[in-house]
């Protein structure tokens, strides 16, 4: 007894090379186009149905030449649409696409976009006739988008119908001549046919076969959830692309800077700034809020991280709804709030001076904490302090402004000038020079509050014309010239910097990422394969019994499952080692993968297709092409 692997030009009977080469609406056998061979016409590849399709991938027809007439065209241009080809090129658009919207600021940064125009303004105005500044919004990155989807769902919805049908077939019948099959074995045996059908079906359904019996032949199927994790995939792609759609039409985001203290409410009037999708507004904003009650921060003190972070952390009261119980909770980095269906990120953090303003007349014009804006990772900041209600003198109005910096641990050097040497409130320092006049504030342009615009405005001096300046620490007042007002440095708070987040498509596009890997792997690595014994009576009384199997792929597996299976019959049918098959090939004595026991199959052997000479005259015997196998070679499954 032996099992041989044959090895050819790379085709396994029932893989074809993609389309067919007969006229258009035909196979290559002749019958109509999609219809399968019946069960008993074997047609010219002498397995007939066993060699039938083992995908459910659609054939490749882009070489076919589609009907004349409308239909013919539109018929053929949707094939296309839903092949492997257009959905990998429509992929790789996808990504070129993409690709600007990283580059260029988008639309949702109002500020880096005007950035930008002042940058560039020769390019500019062609960016914002292709919709560089709103990619994703674009007509043309959603007709790419929307393509895709549909080549996708033209493709998932037959298949799955296809599958669906697959696994209410039953497996097909033997073939033939199983000696044409990549993997096959024969032997001979006392045990009755029926014995041996019998035996086989157990063996077969005890490895989670499919088995349907004819007779003495029992035919078994296995490898379903390859084509399972192939649509698996595909849906999962699917998923994929609603979730990206729902993220990028169902979503919004604010910023927010809240001082030690005080409060934020999620409405638009609080944020700094907000940006809404398509779906989701200002007018959908969930009620809820929260108060920064501190905010913790730690630094490596010593050695060479020294100034590295250690901690950061808001610690706030929160409420959902608008009577909704105080909470308390914390947030720090990469540990957001969930709240109302939001998502509240801890951004960044930084120090807010605390002074008291007087003007001419002796009046408080300001008083509370003014945020600055750190400059490099020991915190030194940057700010202003605007003072629009201040009164001059002589009682006419006259704006105040200052601008300066803040030292959390004060150093000096010629290079630097005033800096920070470490991050924590070591030894603060605010140093401030100061402007009066009209600073702009009532002229109803919108300013940035982090800049102050002098053009109108005068800079107070020393008697020598020397630009006024002076560096206070906690305590400290600052008197301007001509008894034009005082600032007092009070103290100092800790700001934090808060992002409201809100995105619908994000659990469905991780579910849909999850399956997709799931999908992928399942097609890889499971193998979809058939696998046939057939037992008919010999001469002499004996039974001769024959194995074959098919893989959707050339692999030498098939023939280790076949060896497998045939070991497992030796109980029931023993081959009769006195006697080689008559109609099988003709091999040597090889010590096989259970010992030198005669009584079961030999070594799995891998040899050339030769023609044989008895299958020379007979057209039908030939090893099977399907050209509606194109699964593998060609097109393959999408994976």
């Amino acid at each position: 007894m032996s099992i041989t692997h044959k090895t050819g030009d790379g085709t396994a009977p029932g893989a074809g090379t993609g389309a067919g080469h007969g006229p258009a609406g035909t196979a290559d056998d002749g019958r109509p186009e999609g219809q399968e061979p019946s069960e008993g016409r074997e047609g010219n590849d002498g397995l007939g149905v066993a060699g039938a399709q083992l995908s459910t991938a659609p054939a490749d027809t882009l070489a076919s030449l589609p009907g004349l007439g409308v239909l013919g065209w539109v018929r053929w241009m949707w094939r296309q649409l839903t092949s492997m080809r257009i959905a990998l090129i429509l992929l790789f658009l996808l990504s070129l696409a993409a690709i600007p919207g990283s580059l260029i600021p988008q639309h949702s940064d109002q500020l880096k976009v005007a950035a930008f125009k002042r940058s560039h303004p020769t390019i500019s105005p062609l960016y914002e006739r292709l919709g560089m500044f709103h990619v994703y919004s674009s007509p043309w990155f959603s007709a790419v988008y929307i393509l895709l989807f549909v080549s996708l769902a033209g493709c998932i919805v037959p298949r799955t119908w296809q599958f669906v049908g697959q696994l209410r077939s039953r497996p097909p019948a033997a073939p033939r001549n199983l000696t044409r099959l990549p993997a096959y074995s024969t032997w001979r045996t006392d045990a009755t046919p029926e014995q041996v059908a019998e035996a086989a079906r157990r063996a077969l359904r005890g490895r989670r076969f499919r088995t349907a019996a004819t007779g003495t032949s029992v035919a078994g199927e296995k490898g379903y959830l390859r084509e399972a994790g192939n649509l698996l995939f595909h849906i999962a792609l699917f998923a994929l692309l609603i979730g990206f759609a729902l993220t990028s039409l169902n979503n919004a985001q604010g910023g927010k800077l809240v001082v030690e203290g005080n409060s934020f409410v999620n409405n638009l009037a609080e944020y700094d700034d907000f940006s809404g999708g398509t779906l989701y507004g200002a007018d959908d904003l969930k009620p809820f809020g929260f108060h920064l009650d501190s905010f913790d921060q730690k630094y490596a003190t010593t050695g060479p991280e020294k100034g590295t972070a250690r901690l950061f952390r808001a610690n706030i009261h929160y409420w959902n709804g608008a009577e909704g119980k105080r909470t308390k909770g914390s947030i720090s980095v990469n540990h957001p709030l969930s709240i109302g269906g939001e998502k509240v990120y801890l951004i960044s953090h930084g120090y807010a001076p605390v002074v008291t303003v007087k003007d001419g007349q002796g009046n408080v014009a300001y008083q509370g904490p003014v945020p600055f804006l750190p400059q490099d990772a020991n915190l030194t900041s940057t700010g202003v302090i605007k003072v629009p209600d201040a009164v001059g003198k002589d009682g006419g109005p006259d704006q105040l402004g200052f601008r300066g910096v803040f030292t959390p641990t004060f150093a000096l050097d010629k290079v630097r000038g005033p800096h920070s040497s470490f991050p924590t409130l070591g030894y603060p320092a605010l140093i401030l020079t100061a402007y009066h006049g009209d600073l702009g504030m009532n002229s109803g342009i919108p300013q940035n509050v982090y800049q102050l615009d002098t053009q109108r405005a005068k800079q107070f001096t020393y008697p020598d014309g020397g630009p006024f300046s002076k560096a206070l620490k906690v305590g400290d007042t600052m008197t301007l010239p001509n008894g034009a007002g005082t600032l007092t440095f009070d103290g100092v708070k800790t700001w934090a910097s808060f992002t409201v987040s809100h995105q619908a498509g994000n659990t469905l596009a991780l579910v849909g990422g999850v399956a997709a890997i799931l999908g992928l792997a399942g097609s890889l690595f499971i193998q979809r394969r058939r696998i046939w014994v057939r037992a008919e009576a010999g001469p002499g009384g004996a039974t001769v019994v024959e194995m074959g199997g098919l893989g959707r792929s050339e692999s030498a597996r098939i023939a280790d499952e076949l060896g497998d299976i045939a070991f497992q019959l030796q109980p029931d049918a023993p081959a009769k080692p006195e006697d080689e098959p008559a109609d099988g090939p003709a091999d040597g004595p090889a010590d096989g993968p259970h010992g030198d026991d005669p009584d079961v199959p030999g070594d799995v052997t891998d040899e050339p297709d030769a023609p044989d000479e008895s299958d020379e005259s007979d057209e039908s015997d030939d090893v099977p092409v399907d050209p509606d196998d194109d699964a593998t070679h060609d097109e393959g499954a999408r994976a």
